[in-house]
């Protein structure tokens, strides 16, 4: 795959590019999380990131900006400010080994399948609703626990549990998905 600089120099990309940034104040943040205004800051930047996601892909569709490197800008970011935070949240405690490794291993198998199928189809496959609603009941986990909700508590298990069914939901609908577009190019090509 060749990128033009028409293809990187976009607003939307940018806007990744920023988000993917975030990951050092996070990183640097949290080594202060026992201070409750460290963790306001830190919930903050998190939902600045939220937004940016949002604004990224909506300027990207707006602008008929939709490019194959936003296609793998975007997620990596997500993924990279979401890595950060779960891996300093597990570092010190405040999420649990089961958590953290289903949110790790699960994001590198979809990172590297991807690059697998980019490299099959000569183009990167994009990211889905049923990802996108994982992402944010994750986030919606991290949130709360930055927030010291309570974890015995109603609205924190139904976000946690919600976000582990979805995980592995997500993770087998990108399989399917990987192999029927790699099914489809063999197909079109015999």
């Amino acid at each position: 795959m060749k990128f033009s600089r028409q293809d990187i120099f976009t607003i939307s990309n940018g806007i990744s590019l920023l988000r993917l940034l975030l990951v050092i104040p996070l990183w640097l943040l949290l080594d202060y999380y026992d201070l409750q205004s460290v963790r306001y800051i830190t919930f903050a930047l998190c939902l600045f990131a939220a937004a940016t996601d949002i604004l990224d892909g909506f300027l990207a569709r707006k602008f008929n900006q939709i490019t194959e490197v936003g296609k793998i800008i975007d997620p990596l970011a997500d993924k990279a400010a979401m890595a950060v935070v779960v891996i300093k949240l597990f570092l010190i405690g405040e999420i649990n080994l089961f958590f953290f490794l289903t949110i790790i291993i699960r994001d590198i198998l979809i990172f590297f399948g991807g690059l697998f199928v980019a490299k099959i189809l000569g183009t990167v496959l994009s990211s889905n609703k049923l990802g996108k609603i994982t992402v944010l009941f994750i986030g919606m986990v991290v949130l709360l626990v930055l927030l010291g909700i309570d974890k015995n508590s109603l609205i924190f298990n139904l976000f946690y549990y919600s976000s582990i069914i979805l995980m592995f939901t997500s993770f087998f609908a990108y399989v399917y998905r990987a192999i029927e577009f790699i099914k489809k190019k063999r197909n079109e090509s015999v």
